[in-house]
């Protein structure tokens, strides 16, 4: 088992900055892929940017330029510095963990981020 951790979240007015924590104990895989999604309400959760383990990052189009995902192995974390934001960026973040080859995929708790106009 994979527990993972957020923290992070909060109020911001547009054009402002926040970053992201996750930090994922218990049973590590070598070979994980780290992530973010989100989750607006009323909509279906969607990917934000994930992570491999060797440090290849993939983003939504609606984020490229403006988030940056990184990672820090030795203290199995994951971040996610979100510059520029966006009201229409407000939603509950989720930290994912994705066991390569094998089925298991994790999630945290979430994390409130709200963007003010």
């Amino acid at each position: 088992q994979v527990q993972l951790v957020e923290s992070g979240g909060g109020l911001v007015q547009a054009g402002g900055s926040l970053i992201l924590s996750c930090v994922a104990s218990g049973i590590i895989f070598r070979l994980n892929v780290m992530g973010w999604y989100r989750q607006a309400p009323g909509k279906q959760r969607e990917l934000v940017a994930t992570i491999t383990i060797g440090g290849r990052s993939d983003y939504s189009e609606s984020v490229k330029g403006r988030f940056t995902i990184s990672r820090d192995n030795a203290k199995n974390m994951v971040f996610l510095q979100m510059n520029s934001l966006k009201p229409e960026n407000t939603a509950s973040y989720y930290c994912n963990y994705r066991v390569v080859g094998r089925p298991e995929t994790y999630w945290g708790q979430g994390t409130q981020v709200t963007v003010s106009p």
